[in-house]
Formats: C-alpha cells, sequence, structure tokens
C-alpha cells in the first residue's frame, strides 16, 4: 500500500512538473517569434513609442522695444520745457547792451590818452648838472680845506667817468675812497658820480696846476692824486722819474 502510495505521489509530481514546463515553453517560444518578428519589420525600434511632432523651425525677428513710460515721460518733460514760459522776460538785444552814445566814447578816449601818457622823467640825476659845469667847493663841506696826500701820473684814456683822456690833458683821477664816498653818489653808474668834473687846485712848492676829476684811482690813498703826464710835470719841472711826490690840494 505504501509502496503504491508513493508510485502515485511520483507520477503526481512528474504530471505537475510536466505541466508547469509545458505553459513556460509555450511562452517562450511566443516570445522569441515575436522578437523575430519585431526585428524583421523595417521599423525602428522607437517606433511604437508616441513622439510628439517637432514645431517646424521658424525665424525670430528682433522685436521693437516698446516705449517705456521713463521715455515718454522724458519726452513729455522736454516738449513741456522747450515752451517758453508765459511770464519770461524778453531776451535783451545786442543793440540794446552795446549801444554807447557818443559822449561815452569821447570820454573814455580822453580818459586812455591821459593815462597812457606818462609823466617826463630825468635820465640823470639833477647833481650831474652842477658837477659837470666844475669849480666850487664839494656840498655839505666834504673835505673842506687844504688836504694833504701823495701825488703820481699814469697812462691816461677812458676813465670811471666816461670820458677819454690823453696824457697832454690836465686831469687826475682821485682815490677810490674819496669817488665813491663823494656825496650824492648812489654806487651804480660811475659815470653819473658828481665828483666827475670837479677841479682841484694842487700844488708843490712854488709850482701849482688845476685839474680835472675824470678818473678813480683804486690803489691810492684818500687825499692822494694820480695826474696825467703833463700834469705832473707842471709840478715837477717835467721831472717824471721822481715817480712820488708830496702835494696840497683843495677844490678850485
Amino acid at each position: 500500500m505504501s509502496i503504491t502510495k508513493c508510485l502515485v505521489l511520483a507520477l503526481s509530481v512528474v504530471a505537475s512538473v510536466n505541466a508547469l514546463a509545458t505553459p513556460h515553453a509555450a511562452r517562450n517560444s511566443i516570445h522569441h517569434r515575436s522578437v523575430a518578428a519585431r526585428v524583421a519589420e523595417p521599423r525602428s525600434v522607437n517606433a511604437g513609442l508616441a513622439v510628439a511632432p517637432r514645431a517646424p523651425t521658424t525665424v525670430r525677428k528682433r522685436c521693437r522695444a516698446r516705449p517705456s513710460s521713463s521715455s515718454s515721460a522724458s519726452s513729455s518733460t522736454v516738449s513741456a520745457t522747450s515752451t517758453p514760459p508765459i511770464n519770461a522776460a524778453p531776451i535783451p538785444t545786442s543793440t540794446s547792451t552795446s549801444t554807447k552814445t557818443s559822449s561815452t566814447v569821447q570820454d573814455e578816449a580822453t580818459t586812455t590818452t591821459t593815462k597812457s601818457t606818462p609823466a617826463p622823467t630825468t635820465s640823470k640825476p639833477a647833481a650831474t648838472t652842477s658837477a659837470s659845469s666844475g669849480g666850487g667847493s664839494a656840498p655839505g663841506g666834504f673835505l673842506a680845506g687844504t688836504q694833504n696826500g701823495q701825488g703820481t701820473f699814469y697812462d691816461t684814456g677812458l676813465g670811471a667817468c666816461g670820458d677819454v683822456s690823453t696824457d697832454s690833458d690836465p686831469i687826475i683821477a682821485v682815490s677810490h675812497l674819496l669817488f665813491d664816498t663823494y656825496p650824492g653818489y648812489n654806487g651804480v653808474n660811475p659815470n653819473n658820480n658828481p665828483i666827475c668834473g670837479k677841479k682841484i687846485k694842487a700844488s708843490r712848492g712854488d709850482k701849482s696846476v688845476v685839474v680835472t676829476v675824470v678818473d678813480r684811482c683804486g690803489a691810492c690813498k684818500m687825499t692822494d692824486l694820480d695826474f696825467s703826464p703833463t700834469a705832473f710835470d707842471a709840478l715837477t719841472n717835467a721831472n717824471r722819474g721822481l715817480g712820488r711826490v708830496e702835494i696840497t690840494w683843495e677844490w678850485a
């Protein structure tokens, strides 16, 4: 009995397995046939999918910018401002501002002429006129009376006073100390020194000579005089070999 049950049970199991195997094989065959059928068709794999149609490509045109509220406001502002106000004063004409009366023009011309004419100036100090005349004593009692010093001679030519002299002229060069401190000289232009043209009477013993100041001696002491050769001869009897002699002098 147990053997029979075991046999039946084994057969039922085999039948069940066979029943289960048969539909599976059918499904696989159908699946393979459907795959083969789809491969044979000249259609795309994605043919079964629903694809939305693509919109045709069109050329987009640039749209004109719509006028904004700000631009319209500015245009309205410009138009508003371009309109002159009702109560504006009239624009002055060039004729009213540039018109001058003939009397005003004449007065301005007279004023310009008066201002452009400078006052006449003197090119030389007033003291130069009195100095060029020669003679007389020094102003303010400068080195008044008889002075003692030494006399020498030099080769003449262009002097500090601006005059050209020769050896035969009765002239002298005074000390630079006397020349630079003479009253009225400002130390700028030696030609304008008031001492230029002054007369001096020099003496040595019983000999004397009147000479004119025309030059400046840089090596002389305050009261020394440097004569032209002719003036030196008048004091030394033409003995120039003495070179340096004692003298006295005063303003002539």
